[in-house]
């Protein structure tokens, strides 16, 4: 058997993309979504991305993570599922999907910048060094200096891993600010065990945390990661948020095929 897929990158954040709307994709083999996903032995990705049909909306996303287990919502993936819904001429310019979350509406301009609105976010937990919000996935945030010479991995696994998160896990992000409305992020993934070069849900954690805990009074946040540039906006309420949007590229890379044993 022959698979065809496609691999998309969001500022860094890379997925395999499989048009799955006949439904001839083994869900449930854990195992061939972890090769797939192997960087040495596979195609290489941080996770994989299943295109479905949905009989109300436009689509459905189908996220793994590249352990090969379904996982909470990936803004990054969402919004490059968007960009490969529109190579397959799915859909024009606008989209409206189902994903683990809920409903999404996104725009695609026809350069491949992608706006992804995100669930709404009706609470933070302020902690006294952090804070912890959930943005479609659980997400810690903590500032730290001299971001740049930080090991993410090491750091990350032992908040990830803490008594505090020991139930469900967490995604960990380590932030310095650089402006007023400019921060730096680097972030520690569950279920890639590692940091990955960028975190749609991450940043989208960040852009509120710095708002929530006065670091910022922009109400539009521009986030620097390892794979690029990515903006958040958003609109207060009460002790959470509303229309929040996460702006960025969501890049075609290659097609292929790949040939199941």
């Amino acid at each position: 058997m022959e698979l065809t897929f496609y691999k998309y990158q969001g500022t860094g954040n890379d997925f395999i993309m499989i048009d799955n709307r006949d439904l001839t994709f083994p869900k449930a083999d854990t195992k061939l979504v972890a090769h797939l996903c192997d960087r040495k032995f596979g195609v290489g990705a941080d996770g994989l991305i299943l295109l479905e049909e949905h009989p109300e909306f436009d689509f459905e996303m189908v996220y793994y993570n590249s352990d090969g287990n379904q996982s909470s919502m990936c803004g990054n993936g969402g919004r490059c599922l968007v960009a490969f819904a529109k190579k397959l001429n799915w859909i024009k310019n606008k989209a409206i999907f189902f994903a683990i979350d809920g409903l999404h509406h996104a725009t695609v301009s026809n350069e491949g910048i992608v706006s992804l609105q995100m669930r709404d976010v009706l609470s933070i937990n302020k902690m006294d060094n952090a804070v912890f919000l959930d943005t479609g996935s659980p997400h810690h945030v903590e500032l730290r200096e001299n971001l740049e010479n930080l090991n993410v991995k090491e750091a990350g696994a032992v908040i990830r891993y803490s008594d505090t998160y020991i139930a469900k896990g967490t995604n960990v992000n380590f932030v310095e600010q650089i402006s007023d409305s400019n921060f730096a992020v680097r972030t520690y993934e569950r279920g890639v065990e590692d940091e990955t070069l960028s975190c749609g849900t991450g940043v989208t954690a960040v852009a509120l945390a710095m708002f929530a805990t006065q670091k910022t009074e922009s109400k539009s946040v521009d986030l620097k990661v390892m794979g690029g540039t990515l903006n958040v906006s958003f609109e207060p309420i009460n002790t959470g948020f509303k229309n929040i949007f996460l702006t960025g590229p969501a890049q075609f890379v290659f097609k292929g095929i790949f040939k199941l044993a």
